[in-house]
């Protein structure tokens, strides 16, 4: 494997993305993690610097473990990387006069090793305010651009190699040629991570940590909870039972689908707990959404031990945290703060009956995926657009009523109905409805209304780290528009939200 220490640049999760697209696994940790958590890692083949927002030079900037550099493994500084590995080798990095934000022409000096197989002249992506004024001693200077003299270095005898350009990004020409010389000629690694390899190890890791134990799955119905259950059944067969949590904040007809379909996987296995009125309750009065979804991952998490103490002998908790989960909810460099709480991750109390199992918790949404059909999970899961943990609960701004959840479902289930009729559903990242927490005034049979607005949200995606809104044709927007308007009492405007992430996130809350 490949070990990424994430600085906290906004690239980290597409270096990820590259290098699993050569098959070869990688992980991401916190930048100044320390050293002693990686001595399970006996397949370590390399270790990358991601870039970062801070300065090297200044006094709260972020270093990795000490013991890094001994570890023993090519090392390749991206960005903010190679800027810490000039600095701790005696090199010297200060503020440029003139900050590269864009393309950027470099000139290759030396061709072998990093940029082999690349032309002199390469075009790069760069976004830095500081740069190199001097390289350490025993460095050798690999590359060049005209406001970055030391644009690359190298020194072979260490292993140890940056670039202040970001070859994981799709603007570098040659990017991928660059991020597979590292892999496979300098740090020797194979292209041989496959899904069917991850089943096999997954199942034998998931076995060892359960062992004759019985395992709770929280059962969502969404892809995720589906394939991390499929999953655990393949390993642990009738040691898993499935509780589906009805809080209200589903889509129509949600649990009633639920049962049809899993109910004939699972049988008596498969348990629907009742608990609309226990939420609601509990969120009566709450507009902050953090506040929101640690509630909501707390009562989840009750609800769960609960269910475990009728059942006996329940000691794991199954769920389908997928890895932008965590990526958005822990603070990967400790001064930075987390985009949002996911349920199932910030949300969860730090005290914890049951220990948890999670699958799926180092994969991207499409590579859950692809998992699910080496599974033979039905297209119609697979396919199914991603929801969020907490529901309707985090589309819905402001406090969560039951008159607000019975618009918004009404709403969302038009916008979906319309979205499959236009032959787009599957074309499309996610699609959905949001309620705001505003009223505006409207006529209906010459009639003055008073009430909701609804937005609606369509955006494409790889993998959720990213999403462009969706240009959905006037004449689909118009008929949505009409149809919520006119079918769904309560509200009486509609708008389209044309924001990507960044600098928005996809849910709104």
């Amino acid at each position: 494997m490949i070990l990424i220490l994430d600085f906290g640049s906004q690239y980290t999760q597409l270096i990820a993305r590259r290098i699993r697209e050569e098959k070869v696994y990688c992980e991401i940790y916190p930048g100044n993690k320390q050293i002693e958590s990686f001595s399970e890692f006996n397949d370590l083949k390399g270790i990358i610097f991601s870039g970062s927002y801070d300065s090297v030079y200044s006094k709260d900037a972020s270093w990795p473990d000490d013991s890094v550099w001994k570890f023993g493994v090519p090392i390749l500084g991206i960005c903010y990387g190679m800027q810490l590995i000039a600095e701790y080798f005696g090199g010297k990095v200060a503020p440029s006069t003139h900050r590269e934000f864009g393309l950027a022409n470099i000139n290759i000096k030396r061709s072998y090793s990093l940029f082999d197989g690349l032309n002199s002249n390469e075009i790069v992506w760069m976004s830095h305010g500081d740069k190199l004024s001097e390289i350490p001693i025993g460095f050798k200077v690999t590359a060049e651009s005209d406001n970055s003299p030391y644009a690359a270095i190298e020194n072979v005898e260490k292993n140890i190699y940056g670039v202040q350009f970001h070859p994981e990004v799709k603007h570098s020409v040659n990017g991928r040629k660059i991020l597979r010389n590292f892999l496979f000629k300098i740090c020797n690694s194979k292209s041989d991570w496959t899904m069917k390899s991850y089943i096999v190890d997954e199942v034998k890791r998931i076995k060892e940590q359960v062992g004759d134990g019985k395992v709770l799955c929280a059962m969502s119905g969404g892809v995720d909870s589906s394939v991390a259950a499929v999953m655990l059944y393949r390993a642990i067969g009738k040691q898993l039972i499935c509780v589906h949590v009805d809080h209200g904040f589903q889509k129509l007809f949600e649990t009633e689908r639920v049962r049809d379909v899993f109910g004939k996987i699972f049988g008596e296995n498969l348990i629907i707990v009742s608990a609309k009125e226990i939420f609601l309750s509990r969120l009566k009065g709450v507009v902050d959404p953090e506040q929101k979804r640690k509630i909501i991952g707390h009562t989840f998490i009750e609800l769960f031990d609960r269910e475990s103490k009728k059942l006996k002998d329940i000691n794991f908790l199954l769920q389908g945290t997928i890895y932008p989960d965590i990526i958005e909810s822990f603070s990967i460099k400790g001064s930075k703060v987390p985009i949002k709480s996911h349920h199932n991750v910030g949300g969860l109390p730090e005290k914890m009956k049951m220990k948890l199992v999670e699958p799926l918790k180092f994969l991207f949404k499409d590579e859950v995926r692809v998992l699910g059909r080496e599974l033979r999970i039905p297209e119609e899961i697979i396919n199914r657009q991603p929801f969020p943990g907490p529901g309707l609960a985090v589309r819905i701004l402001g406090e969560v009523t039951d008159e607000k959840l019975d618009i918004l479902k009404k709403a969302d289930n038009i916008v979906i109905e319309e979205i499959i009729k236009a032959g787009l559903y599957e074309k499309i990242w996610q699609s959905f409805a949001i309620l705001l927490p505003v009223k505006t005034v409207g006529v209906m049979g010459d009639a003055r209304t008073y009430e909701y607005v609804v937005a609606i949200r369509a955006v494409n995606s790889d993998d959720a780290m990213t999403a462009d809104w969706v240009k959905l044709p006037h004449e689909l927007l118009e008929k949505i528009s009409s149809r919520i308007i006119n079918e769904v009492k309560g509200a009486n405007r509609v708008v389209y939200d044309i924001s990507n992430k960044p600098p928005a996130t996809i849910e709104w809350e």
